[in-house]
């Protein structure tokens, strides 16, 4: 079906716009054009509400309403997963399993595949985060799992995880630096984090080709007079993108506003979120705003992406359209798929997010549909 969306404003992803039109045709956007250049074959959609974004992209969480994945290895996990993005104007996501056993990394993997055969939507892939990290910076992750790579098991993860695996966060002075050419060979993302590098380690890592970073603050060497540590190689490198919980618990909103002035659009966001979970190795529990392991250390986040922006606009001043992109855009750059997520242009995935003057999400449009 061929669709012609109307609204109050759009926002293509760079600039506002007022009396136009975007054209949809079999989930991907055709054209934006003048209302009054509408073909006669398109069927004309009037969306209430104030605004037209491309929907977000959330490259980090673990699980939702109610399903956390690590814990249900299941498609329906993953379902319930999508439903908690969609509530907060998040059309593709990386679901994320934090530092586990291999057997449960390569289940992972399968569980993925099946999701994606069943017809499942959404889903990037899989955003392993660990275990190759420093346990000095475990945050809550499993000390028993915690490992230096061997090339024997990353050729394993490899070549099970191959078109599922697409992101790893490793802390990069665990690592060789010929594993982490192994990773960036087969496409994936590789982001430092839960690193205790020095700034030397953490900027020769982003010399080997480490592209990101993982929530900026949260579990890595923080910026110091005379030991600048991984947050100023973040803030030093002008090529490292990293993600932020916007949340005003990991990171004090003060803290977001510097690093924004610092890093500009090389920031982007991140939810972190996960679900209660009262059982298994990985447990959660809610606490009003968040979620703690039951010896009260911070977990994961209740964000979802739309928060991100509200946050960002209203208690850290970013501008609106900016906030848009940091949620959209600067994720699907990351991914190197810029062109056709976080944009309003000919060939980008038809998925929108309306909203209204109050940033309230009003409807999520999710392949034109």
């Amino acid at each position: 079906m061929s669709t012609a969306f109307i609204a109050k404003e759009i926002f293509d992803g760079e600039e506002l716009h007022t009396g136009k039109a975007i054209l949809v045709r079999d989930g991907r956007v055709t054209d934006l054009v003048e209302e009054g250049g509408i073909p006669a074959s398109y069927r004309i959609q009037h969306v209430n509400g104030q605004l037209l974004a491309p929907a977000f992209t959330d490259l980090q969480l673990y699980g939702g309403n109610g399903k956390l994945f690590s814990t249900e290895l299941t498609v329906e996990s993953l379902e319930a997963t999508y439903e908690y993005c969609l509530g907060g104007g998040c059309t593709q996501y990386m679901i994320t399993m934090a530092t586990n056993s291999i057997g449960k990394f390569l289940r992972g993997f399968e569980v993925v595949r099946e999701y994606w055969s069943g017809g499942g939507k959404g889903l990037l892939g899989l955003h392993l985060e660990g275990p190759y990290i420093n346990p000095a910076k475990k945050g809550a992750h499993l000390e028993q799992y915690i490992k230096k790579p061997t090339a024997e098991e990353l050729s394993l993860l490899l070549e099970k995880g191959k078109g599922v695996l697409r992101m790893m966060t490793l802390a990069p002075e665990q690592c060789e630096e010929q594993l982490i050419s192994m990773l960036l060979a087969e496409k994936v993302i590789v982001s430092a984090g839960h690193s205790n590098a020095t700034y030397e380690q953490a900027i020769d890592g982003f010399y080997q080709g480490i592209p990101a970073a993982t929530h900026l603050f949260n579990a890595m060497s923080p910026l110091q007079g005379r030991q600048p540590g991984m947050v100023g190689a973040i803030y030093d490198n002008n090529d490292v993108m990293c993600s932020v919980v916007c949340d005003g618990i990991h990171v004090d909103f003060a803290s977001v506003r510097v690093s924004k002035k610092i890093m500009e659009n090389r920031l982007f966001f991140i939810t972190d979120a996960v679900t209660e979970v009262l059982h298994g190795e990985y447990q959660h529990v809610f606490h009003e705003d968040r979620y703690t392991l039951p010896n009260g250390t911070l977990s994961g986040s209740s964000l979802t992406m739309i928060a991100c922006v509200r946050n960002a606009v209203e208690k850290i001043g970013i501008p609106l359209p900016e906030a848009l992109r940091m949620a959209s855009l600067y994720p699907a750059r990351v991914l190197g798929m810029q062109e056709t997520m976080g944009r309003i242009r000919t060939g980008a995935l038809a998925d929108f997010v309306v909203m209204d003057e109050q940033l309230g999400l009003l409807q999520v449009i999710v392949e034109g549909e």
